[in-house]
């Protein structure tokens, strides 16, 4: 506690009297300031004792001491201390008055007294008081790491609550509440989501101070409430909040800003342990490509507790800019810039801010990270891989974040473009033995997502559509063109009319009578147009391949 008139006046050295406002004895003291002025206001902070001895002032006047008295209770000394035996041989009852009038504690300070030791006490005090909340800081300190290593984020937020006599909850990047303490605060917490994402916003290291006093217009928020951004990048990862009865003292302070250190230690991992385990992640991820579930096991441990042995889903998502210059320049073609294998510089560069894969990858494990489930998220140069439970959180999502961009509405979570920066192709449920055909399956979805301007596909969903809509896709459409072109040139010069002879032939599945019937032609006919066709490409109409081939040239340019 810092020092008060009233243990000043206890002070048995000290010998004060109080003369007036005996029940404001409480307040603590700032300081002691020794002024002679008639006006020492502007040099007044606001707490202070403030010890005088009237030499420049007519005590005896009650309209000056009225003045006097009302102005340094309006700049907010807490006391004033009377020397007498100086120029007073007591405290004038003008002065009395005046002090009782504004409730203004008044102190009568004997000649044997000196300010000097009062200003003494005074400091002394102060020091003892900031002596004790270093200490109890120290103390809570230690405390606070002692829970975090035994009971992990949960134990300290238990602990912290108690040195502050309130309550505190840690939340996610989206806002949500990871946990609480005591239980009953994980409802209030949850209240401030909003305040949350607000502060998500600013850069790190950011804080705001929510209900209590500072916001009257919330008076359902009885407790103050203080936000600190966690995290050592510029978009902070999640938050703190602490609530309290009223204003933290230095000792609840020190253990705060403990409390905050331990957590982004807790939950945003040093660079190097970080890169370490994103290096594993990719190591498990290739080997469950190439097959070798068991080492992935091996390798994995407990890391990701029964994902590998349940059934999964692979998600390969791309930025939108690299899938447009992955159409371009072909399926298979490697995007400027990519990387076969990210560095771990590279890997360990997720930030959100204007990078959509980011934005996914931390949409995917808030929600595996509030269901407890385990995720494996990769990044991949210009691709980000995610094996996730099948009916899991994480998986549900992603869906929903990317039908969120695609209809134009708010983004479960923070999104980092804001539009429809990303393209997602999810494979069908698979198993460890299996990884590789579900990335390729992600892949084939990946890219019919791509040639429909979709930001999502799922694998499952392909087979219940129909192959035809893939015919759009540039590179089809120029085979289509070369395989028909001869045809095309020889109608053109009107001899004959081999292109509708041979969809109408195609058509009927190679019945001359049906086909011939569709053209308005003798069955003989059309057999010479289709000797002639074979002719023209060079190629037999009884290789079940090339009527295949036709078949889908023809309907790839239909719409021409």
């Amino acid at each position: 506690m810092p020092p008060t008139l009233a243990s000043l006046v206890h002070h048995s050295a000290l010998k004060l009297t109080v003369r007036a406002g005996e029940d404001r004895l409480d307040v603590p003291v700032r300081w002691a300031h020794v002024s002679e002025l008639a006006d020492p206001v502007p040099y007044m902070e606001g707490g202070e004792l403030l010890l005088f001895t009237a030499l420049k002032l007519d005590a005896a006047d009650p309209e000056a001491m009225h003045r006097y008295v009302k102005r340094l209770a309006g700049a907010g000394v807490v006391g004033l201390g009377f020397a007498v035996g100086v120029n007073y041989d007591d405290i004038p009852e003008a002065l009395v008055e005046a002090a009782r009038q504004e409730g203004l504690p008044l102190l009568e300070v004997p000649r044997r007294t000196p300010f000097l030791a009062i200003s003494k006490a005074v400091s002394a005090a102060i020091a003892a008081d900031q002596y004790r909340a270093v200490t109890a800081g120290f103390a809570a300190q230690r405390e606070l790491t002692k829970r975090a290593l035994t009971d992990g984020p949960e134990g300290l937020l238990a602990a912290l609550a108690a040195q502050v006599d309130g309550w505190a909850a840690l939340y996610d990047a989206s806002g949500a509440v990871v946990a609480a303490a005591p239980e009953w605060a994980g409802r209030r917490a949850a209240r401030l989501t909003a305040d949350v994402e607000r502060l998500r916003e600013r850069p790190a290291p950011a804080s705001s101070v929510v209900g209590g006093a500072e916001h009257p217009e919330h008076p359902e928020n009885a407790d103050r409430v203080e936000l600190h951004s966690l995290g050592t990048s510029r978009r902070p990862r999640s938050a703190l909040a602490v609530g309290t009865a009223a204003a933290l003292g230095t000792a609840e302070r020190y253990a705060v800003h403990s409390a905050i250190a331990l957590l982004t230690l807790t939950t945003e991992r040093s660079r190097s342990l970080h890169e370490a385990g994103l290096r594993i992640d990719a190591a498990v991820l290739r080997m469950l490509l190439a097959g070798e579930p068991d080492h992935a096991r091996t390798v994995a441990g407990g890391l990701y507790g029964g994902l590998l042995d349940a059934p999964f889903r692979m998600i390969v998502a791309e930025s939108a800019s690299a899938s447009a210059a992955r159409a371009h320049n072909g399926p298979h073609a490697r995007v400027p810039g990519a990387k076969t294998r990210p560095s771990a510089a590279a890997l360990a560069a997720v930030d959100t801010d204007g990078d959509p894969l980011g934005a996914l990858a931390e949409v995917v494990e808030s929600a595996a990270a509030r269901s407890g489930e385990a995720v494996l998220v990769v990044p991949e140069g210009e691709r980000l891989v995610v094996l996730a439970t099948d009916g899991g959180a994480a998986v549900a999502a992603c869906v929903e974040y990317a039908s969120a961009l695609e209809n134009g509405r708010p983004a479960p979570e923070p999104t980092a473009g804001g539009d429809e920066s990303l393209v997602i192709g999810l494979s069908a449920p698979s198993g460890p033995i299996a990884a590789s055909a579900a990335y390729k399956q992600a892949e084939q979805a990946l890219s019919v997502a791509r040639r429909r301007g979709r930001v999502c596909v799922e694998h499952e969903h392909l087979a219940a559509g129909s192959v035809l809509p893939l015919l759009a896709d540039d590179a089809v459409r120029a085979f289509a063109d070369g395989l028909l072109r001869a045809l095309r040139d020889h109608d053109a010069t009107g001899r004959g009319d081999l292109v509708a002879s041979l969809r109408a032939w195609l058509s009927r599945h190679g019945q001359w009578d049906a086909a011939a019937a569709e053209l308005g032609v003798h069955r003989h006919t059309l057999r010479y147009r289709m000797r002639r066709v074979e002719e023209i490409l060079g190629r037999s109409l009884d290789d079940p391949d090339v009527r295949m081939e036709l078949w889908l040239a023809l309907k790839a340019t239909s719409t021409e």
